[in-house]
């Protein structure tokens, strides 16, 4: 029962992080460290990025007839529009796949630890801040995701697999970021993001799942459902929030929240040293 407990701390955790530019895997790794599940190591790192593919069912839940290229009007009809948004998504995941896919192993046997995750927390918290004083009182060049180019997705990729690279950097902070450089409104932003977090989540749990040999025990099965499933539930509340906020406001506020929680991850675990 306590693991059952933890599973859903694990997965609110990772319902609010995802989506929000923090770094969900950042926050995964500096709660373990507090509320450790006591699992095989084998089944944690499984444990971690499969509980993602909640996430993604929250997207796809909210966002389905952004993103579902059919629909039927007493006939099925082809939607030209979205095909060509998941044909820039499919180039804006290249990097990832040459990248960050073949060197998966190496990645996480060498970046996955407090002082990465502290330094990619101050970083992109202080980019936020650079990039969004920049902007200030700037139009954004692209206002619709009919407007995003394959080159701009291409670079958004870029930064994509930056976060790939160094856990605390945040996927969706990273390529929002890159977004924001392009002259990109926030709420396109956060939407091509949501969209392109589709793919390379369920990719990243399917690889996952596959090198582990789903040699997992009943009871890791059910810590690993009850995770997705909080996860999926409070993803839902954390779009339909964010979506609201951004409408309004900058991401100012997530910047300064990185820098102050970078700085006391470093402060903790070197008083630990």
């Amino acid at each position: 029962m306590a693991e059952i407990l933890k599973a859903v701390l694990f997965g609110i955790v990772q319902g609010i992080t995802e989506w929000l530019p923090i770094s969900s895997t950042g926050h995964m790794i500096l709660l373990n460290e507090f509320v450790a599940l006591e699992v095989s190591q084998e089944f944690l790192d499984v444990f971690l990025v499969v509980i993602q593919f909640g996430s993604i069912l929250a997207v796809a839940l909210l966002f389905w007839k952004k993103i579902f290229p059919f629909e039927w009007k007493g006939r099925v009809l082809v939607r030209k529009d979205i095909f060509t948004l998941w044909f820039k998504i499919a180039v804006a995941c290249i990097p990832a796949v040459l990248i960050g896919l073949p060197f998966d192993d190496f990645f996480e046997a060498h970046f996955y630890n407090y002082v990465c995750v502290a330094v990619a927390l101050l970083v992109f918290g202080v980019l936020f801040l650079v990039v969004e004083n920049r902007n200030k009182g700037r139009a954004p060049k692209v206002t619709e995701l009919s407007q995003v180019t394959y080159q701009m997705a291409f670079f958004i990729g870029v930064w994509q697999l930056i976060a790939a690279v160094f856990p605390g950097t945040s996927r969706s902070g990273a390529t929002i970021v890159g977004a924001l450089l392009l002259g990109v409104s926030r709420t396109v932003a956060a939407e091509f993001t949501f969209f392109l977090a589709i793919p390379v989540m369920f990719g990243a749990s399917l690889l996952k799942l596959l090198k582990s040999g789903l040699a997992f025990s009943g009871g890791e099965w059910l810590i690993l459902g009850v995770g997705m499933v909080v996860a999926f539930v409070v993803s839902v509340l954390v779009i339909q929030f964010l979506m609201g906020y951004i409408k309004k406001h900058d991401f100012k506020v997530f910047g300064w929240y990185r820098i102050v929680l970078g700085i006391l991850v470093l402060v903790y675990f070197l008083a630990l040293a």
